[in-house]
């Protein structure tokens, strides 16, 4: 073998090496990367159900009764706006507590939930209710109030 030429490209070893800084690399930031992401969709949901919650106020302001619409037809899940596309592929809103119950809301009182489906569905915090008075809550096992509402 002629060294006046020395060889070119990587030995095995050192692609074993660099195979191994990248694949450690990736095990630390898949996970920060994909809780990162379901941050930023329940960040979108909570803004939904904010602006939804400030639309029934209005209704409201309007019917003086939760379960009224300005125009005097009745209040349900139905008749909430639509939600943003990018939302709606991963909650669904409705009237309800966070257990399901109280579909409807009363007269002086109501529930908003966004209940987490599709990419969201394992979600650590579960469905987000927002209530008339401002009180915030969710479903989850894996998380706080101050983790799925503060952050």
């Amino acid at each position: 073998m002629n060294r006046k030429h020395p060889a070119l490209g990587f030995t095995l070893i050192e692609l074993m090496i660099t195979l191994g800084i990248v694949a450690i690399l990736a095990a630390i930031a898949y996970p920060s990367y994909v809780e990162q992401v379901a941050r930023s969709r329940r960040a979108d949901a909570q803004a939904a159900l904010l602006e939804t919650a400030q639309w029934v106020e209005r209704q409201y302001t309007v019917s003086n009764a939760y379960d009224k619409k300005g125009d005097g037809t009745a209040m349900n899940s139905a008749a909430l706006p639509p939600l943003k596309v990018k939302t709606a592929d991963t909650y669904t809103l409705s009237f309800g507590d966070k257990a399901g119950g109280n579909t409807a809301p009363a007269a002086n009182t109501f529930t908003l939930r966004m209940v987490p489906k599709g990419a969201m569905a394992g979600d650590k915090c579960g469905t987000l209710t927002l209530s008339n008075t401002g009180a915030k809550d969710f479903s989850g096992a894996g998380g706080s109030l101050a983790f799925c509402w503060d952050r």
